[in-house]
């Protein structure tokens, strides 16, 4: 079967508030730009199956804000494995993706997600804030550790 990852990286987030890390939220830009990233997703990506998301408040009002733009918004799991991650503990997140489904949304940071989308890709990209990179490759969410995917797209939806 083929899986398809959609790796997005969080909106802006507002360093000025002064709040601990994981509680930041999005500044100005990043409330514009979610609802762009939405609108990219629901026009070029085709049923998400399940949306794993950080449990950080930038990430969450991220998904939330982009989540608006699909009908129906798919199932979201908030998950603090991964905040601040590194490539291999995403990819013990996705091992647990159940078998059905098809394609998952992973909604997190750098510069974990970056490398997670070089090391299984082999290619570089910069995924800068509101960012997205789409991965497929042929089997199970757990040949995710083979490294084989293919990076089909890439974009930075701006509001």
């Amino acid at each position: 079967m083929e899986r398809t990852l959609v790796v997005v990286r969080h909106a802006k987030s507002d360093w000025d508030v002064g709040v601990e890390d994981h509680d930041r939220p999005l500044n100005e830009r990043g409330r514009r730009d979610a609802p762009a990233l939405g609108a990219w997703l629901r026009d070029n990506v085709d049923g998400i199956g399940l949306v794993v998301c950080s449990s950080a408040a930038r990430a969450r009002q991220t998904w939330r804000l982009a989540s608006a733009a699909l009908e129906p918004a798919p199932p979201v799991r908030y998950e603090q494995r991964v905040y601040a991650a590194e490539p291999s503990a995403l990819m013990s997140v996705l091992d647990e993706v159940a078998d059905d489904v098809g394609t998952t949304a992973l909604v997190g940071h750098n510069p974990g997600l970056t490398e997670l989308v070089e090391e299984v890709s082999g290619q570089a990209v910069e995924l800068t804030t509101s960012a997205v990179a789409v991965l497929r490759w042929d089997g199970a969410w757990a040949d995710v550790w083979a490294r084989r995917a293919t990076l089909v797209a890439q974009a930075t939806p701006r509001g």
